[in-house]
């Protein structure tokens, strides 16, 4: 089970990591409002269809739990996120987001009956996060990056968010991954449209492959299917390790960005891969002895 939920968690970060590049290519084409709405659309009829497809379906009604949760997870983030990088550097705003796992750590004994705050799921936080920071390291160092305080509790806002709607995934009972991930992504992709609709209302302009088969991909991939396996992680190894996806998507995001263009890929990057690696294995090794403790 070690395994595989080490496999789960890195291929989230592999599937999201990948995303920059696409987004890229996508927004030649599209605004960042209609990438996340259409992403989230395309990403819910994915899973409908293989829902449909082997025949899987709802053991229970909390459509209301659903729609808060998507409300959380996309809708709010999707919007705050893309407005405060405008102003920030995407450094600052990487380091930002890096402080989900801390949210979803301090905030889970309020939303999860019965956590407790433990040394394995601090020290592994913590730990994650130095990582992060050495990721960014030069870029911090060089003063290049502008502080806006109300661009950074945009992004701040968005992170609590991200930290609820995970946290409130535990409260989804005796339901398959594939439908908990369908059902946040079908009330998130009606609340992004709606959302849309009223700030960026859609103007029809000449398209381009690239830009369609990117947002395919975004929405299939990046939404469809590394949902179900979010919340496969959630059900196996709990809210904060599956957090700490947040510490390797950006390292990936570096490594895909290096290869793409060439680049030589820097000490610091493969340093800081190695200390979020590790902090994963701390939160996993740790907690399994605090369980045979317990016992």
């Amino acid at each position: 089970m070690l395994f595989k939920n080490y496999l789960t968690l890195l291929a989230i970060g592999l599937i999201w990591g990948s995303q920059f590049i696409f987004q890229e290519f996508a927004l030649v084409s599209f605004s960042p409002i209609w990438i996340g709405a259409t992403r989230a659309t395309i990403g819910a009829i994915t899973l409908i269809l293989i829902c449909r497809s082997i025949g899987i379906k709802n053991s229970s009604r909390q459509w209301i739990l659903f729609s808060v949760i998507g409300l959380l997870e996309a809708a709010i983030p999707f919007v705050l996120v893309p407005w405060g990088q405008q102003h920030l550097d995407s450094s600052i705003a990487a380091i930002l987001m890096g402080t989900l796992p801390f949210y979803v750590l301090l905030l889970a004994p309020i939303f999860v009956k019965g956590v407790k705050i433990n040394a394995a799921n601090t020290i592994s936080v913590i730990v994650g996060f130095s990582g992060l920071v050495v990721l960014f390291y030069p870029e911090l160092s060089s003063g290049s990056g502008e502080i806006n305080l109300v661009s950074s509790l945009a992004i701040i806002v968005a992170a609590v968010c991200f930290a609820i709607a995970l946290l409130l995934l535990n409260r989804v009972r005796d339901e398959h991954p594939l439908i908990v991930a369908r059902n946040v992504l079908s009330a998130a992709s009606i609340q992004l449209i709606i959302i849309a609709f009223i700030t960026t209302p859609f103007e029809y302009q000449a398209t381009s492959t690239t830009a369609i088969l990117s947002i395919l991909y975004l929405g299939a991939i990046c939404a469809g299917v590394v949902y179900y396996l979010y919340m496969m992680c959630i059900k196996n190894s709990g809210p904060v390790f599956t957090s700490m996806t947040n510490y390797i998507v950006p390292a990936v995001g570096v490594f895909i960005g290096a290869l793409v263009t060439n680049e030589s890929i820097k000490t610091n990057t493969w340093i800081a891969l190695f200390i979020i690696l590790f902090a994963l294995f701390i939160n996993q090794i740790m907690s399994k002895n605090l369980n045979l403790d317990n016992k």
